[in-house]
C-alpha cells in the first residue's frame, strides 16, 4: 500500500511563479541532504486550466476557505517564503471557518478580475508624451477611469519612492526633489489583471536595464535614470488600493465592480 499524499490549494499574487520558485529551492535543498535525510517530493499544477481540473477532483466548495490556516506545515513553509495563502479547509481549524467560505470554483471559472491600478506620469514626461501613452493604454485595453494634474507634496512623493531605496536618504531626497519639481499626471486605470499588466508594460525601475530587456518597455523609452524613469505604477493590488484612495479620494468615474466596492473606493 502506498503512502498517503497531502494535497494543498494555494492562492496568491503571481502564484504559479512564486510556488515554482519555492519548489525549486526545495529541490535544491534536497540535493544537499545526506542519505539518511529526506524531503517529500512535490508536484504543482502549471496552468489555471489544470488547477481548476485538479481542484474539482480533490476538493468540494465546502473544503475551500479564505485566510490562513495553521494545520499544514507545508503551507506554512510555502507561505513564509512566497506569500501564498492556503485556502484548504481542515477540520482541525474549526467550524467557524465555514462562515468565511466563498465560491472559489466560480472565481476560477470567471477568469481574471477587473481591477484598478494607478499610473503616475512624472514631471516633464506627460507634457510631450501623453498622446502616445494614451494610445498605447487603449491598445492594451486599459480604461481610464480617473485623471488629474497634480503638484505632489513631500508626503505624497515619499510614498512613491521605490522600496529598494527607502533606506538611502540621499536617494529618497533625489526622488522626492524630482517628483515635486513639476506637475505630474495621475491616471487610474481599469482592466482585468490591471496591476500586473501595467508593471509588465513599464519594466524595471532602471531604464538601462529596461532597455537591455526590451526597448519597447515604457521606462526604456521615456526614462533617463532610476530617478527620472518616466513613470510610477502601483506594484501590487494593496498598493493600488492605497494609491487610488490617495489620489482619487473623490471617487472614480467607472462602473461599479465588486473589487471597487469591497475596497470602498
Amino acid at each position: 500500500m502506498s503512502s498517503p499524499v497531502l494535497v494543498c490549494a494555494l492562492r496568491g499574487i503571481d502564484a504559479f511563479r512564486a510556488l515554482g520558485a519555492a519548489l525549486k529551492g526545495w529541490t535544491q535543498g534536497r540535493d544537499g541532504l545526506s542519505k539518511g535525510d529526506s524531503l517529500p517530493q512535490a508536484l504543482m499544477a502549471l496552468t489555471p486550466e489544470v488547477t481548476f481540473r485538479q481542484a474539482i477532483l480533490f476538493f468540494t466548495e465546502a473544503d475551500l476557505v479564505t485566510g490562513k490556516a495553521r494545520s499544514y506545515s507545508f503551507s506554512q513553509i510555502v507561505s513564509e517564503h512566497t506569500k501564498l495563502i492556503q485556502i484548504c479547509f481542515s477540520p482541525l481549524v474549526g467550524e467557524s471557518w465555514r462562515c468565511r467560505a466563498e465560491s472559489l470554483f466560480s472565481y476560477l471559472q470567471a477568469g481574471a478580475q477587473v481591477l484598478c491600478t494607478v499610473l503616475l506620469i512624472k514631471p516633464r514626461v506627460w507634457s510631450h508624451g501623453l498622446p502616445r501613452i494614451l494610445r498605447d493604454l487603449h491598445l492594451e485595453k486599459f480604461r481610464v477611469v480617473g485623471m488629474k494634474h497634480l503638484d505632489l507634496g513631500a508626503a505624497a512623493a515619499s510614498a512613491l519612492v521605490p522600496c529598494e531605496v527607502q533606506q538611502d536618504p540621499a536617494a529618497v531626497e533625489a526622488h522626492c526633489t524630482y517628483l515635486t519639481s513639476g506637475t505630474a499626471l495621475v491616471l487610474c486605470l481599469q482592466r482585468p489583471n490591471a496591476v500586473k499588466k501595467l508593471m509588465d508594460l513599464l519594466g524595471p525601475e532602471d531604464p538601462q536595464l529596461a532597455q537591455a530587456l526590451d526597448p519597447r518597455l515604457w521606462r526604456a523609452q521615456y526614462g533617463t535614470s532610476t530617478v527620472q524613469n518616466g513613470f510610477y505604477g502601483s506594484r501590487s493590488y494593496p498598493m493600488a488600493v492605497r494609491d487610488v484612495k490617495l489620489f482619487f479620494p473623490e471617487g472614480l468615474c467607472c462602473a461599479q465592480c465588486q473589487t471597487v466596492q469591497e475596497q470602498e473606493v
